[in-house]
């Protein structure tokens, strides 16, 4: 039965660019994505119920692509204080579903050592794996 159905909103990720983004609008669009996935990252972290697997692989799938295409956004910034800004934001979204080995990557990406260290001391999990370096 189709009354039932939903349709699915496309994810802020999923919407096609019509033109290339500025270094501002696409800063706007990773903090967009970021806030979107959050709600994703939330669900994964809090799974349950009969249907945990099946919802819990969907929603990674979908918060991977996130992570995907606001990386891909980040790359063509040229401001590097802006780029870090964004990745900071891509960093804070792996922390939240415990993608460490992501973050610390992502944590070598940016410029900026005050930047880098703000990133650090507001996350807990990032200092722990900075220290056993």
């Amino acid at each position: 039965m189709r009354w039932f159905q939903k349709t699915r909103q496309p994810d802020a990720w999923e919407v096609a660019d019509v033109q290339p983004l500025g270094d501002i609008e696409a800063a706007h669009r990773i903090r967009e994505i970021c806030a979107s996935a959050e709600t994703i990252a939330e669900k994964m972290t809090a799974a349950g119920g009969r249907d945990a697997g099946k919802n819990k692989a969907a929603e990674t799938e979908r918060y991977q692509a996130a992570i995907k295409r606001a990386l891909e956004i980040a790359m063509k910034i040229s401001d590097d204080p802006m780029r870090d800004v964004s990745v900071g934001q891509i960093i804070g979204l792996c922390v939240t579903v415990d993608h460490m080995k992501t973050a610390r990557i992502l944590v070598r990406a940016i410029k900026s050592e005050s930047t880098r260290a703000e990133l650090i001391a507001g996350n807990p999990a990032l200092r722990e794996q900075a220290m056993a370096r």
